[in-house]
């Protein structure tokens, strides 16, 4: 299918073209059958809404060649600076592409990670953390991560003895895992109440395999989940990435891609239920681009995020779709 060509069928007036955007959560890769560098993402973000920054989120590109095992992922960072600084010239546009970069350590390897981590940030001061993704579950419909976790990663004792090195060098967790696993979350949180963690995605709510015709039955559990997860204040999360294949709602299948009144429909329940429980300080929109381009175009996105926070003050919305992003990944343009 060519992508653009299935996208482009629909097209929207964008909603409020001035408010400041920055999102929180993108990627950037040059695989073999599927490119997203600066000049896909500039197209993206270039496409009517006032996006002045974006904060790159791992995915597994550019690791190095060679060397340690351990240290391979911060070729990521080393490639992710370099794509920043182009960015940063300005030849790009005035957008500030990966003014923010979050990276992949291994925590299972315990407090040897801290190597890992102080070498990423040498690369350059725009990393802020890691994420290491603990997506996981027992069916072989569901996809787990490309990081490999396994069963209960959140609570081993050499992945926490890891997950301890980031705070003293003041670095960000980003989790992304699956809805059945988020009081594994709640208990990491409330275990290192001082250690800034980003709830990805919603928490993954499935809706593929085994969860598919389930979904109110998930979402009512899963809405338990959060409520107890928002309680805990070291917590901010994102408003985004769900409409991946893996979320159900079978977008990417359709002849015509989403709009945004039906992405509004499909999936504003979340959305109003994470911002009433986390409050704008604490939500942030993120776009989780190029991988939910499957589902609809940039610019219809973020006109769904624009509906939903219709009913929003001034202030709240700067939070939502700027503040709360810039102030979590300490981005600076």
């Amino acid at each position: 299918m060519d992508r653009d060509a299935w996208l482009a069928q629909v097209t929207e007036d964008i909603l409020e073209p001035e408010l400041p955007i920055c999102d929180p959560h993108h990627h950037l890769w040059d695989f073999p059958t599927s490119r997203y560098l600066l000049p896909e993402l500039r197209d993206d973000i270039g496409s009517g809404h006032n996006v002045v920054s974006t904060v790159f989120m791992e995915c597994g590109s550019m690791y190095r060649a060679s060397g340690p095992e351990a240290m391979k992922p911060v070729g990521e960072t080393e490639f992710v600076n370099g794509i920043a600084a182009m960015s940063a010239s300005g030849a790009y546009g005035d957008a500030r592409a990966c003014a923010s970069i979050v990276s992949f350590a291994d925590l299972n390897l315990g407090a040897a990670v801290g190597e890992v981590l102080d070498a990423h940030r040498a690369v350059t001061d725009r990393f802020s953390g890691i994420r290491h993704a603990a997506s996981w579950d027992a069916s072989d419909d569901v996809r787990n991560s490309h990081t490999d976790p396994f069963q209960f990663m959140l609570a081993d004792s050499r992945f926490r003895e890891g997950f301890a090195e980031l705070g003293s060098r003041g670095m960000t967790f980003d989790a992304w895992l699956y809805h059945h696993q988020i009081p594994e979350l709640t208990d990491l949180a409330r275990t290192f109440p001082d250690q800034p963690i980003i709830f990805d995605h919603f928490g993954g709510p499935l809706g593929i395999g085994p969860y598919e015709g389930a979904r109110d039955a998930i979402f009512e559990k899963w809405r338990d989940d959060v409520t107890e997860l928002s309680r805990c204040p070291n917590v901010v999360a994102k408003l985004g990435g769900i409409v991946m294949a893996i979320n159900g709602f079978g977008f990417h299948r359709r002849e015509r891609p989403a709009t945004s009144d039906e992405l509004v429909a499909a999936t504003a329940r979340y959305y109003d239920h994470m911002i009433e429980c986390f409050g704008v300080d604490r939500c942030m929109f993120e776009s989780n681009f190029p991988v939910d381009k499957v589902s609809c175009s940039y610019a219809v996105l973020w006109n769904a995020f624009k509906k939903i926070a219709a009913a929003c003050s001034a202030t709240e919305k700067a939070a939502l779709f700027h503040d709360t992003a810039a102030a979590t990944y300490d981005v600076r343009v």
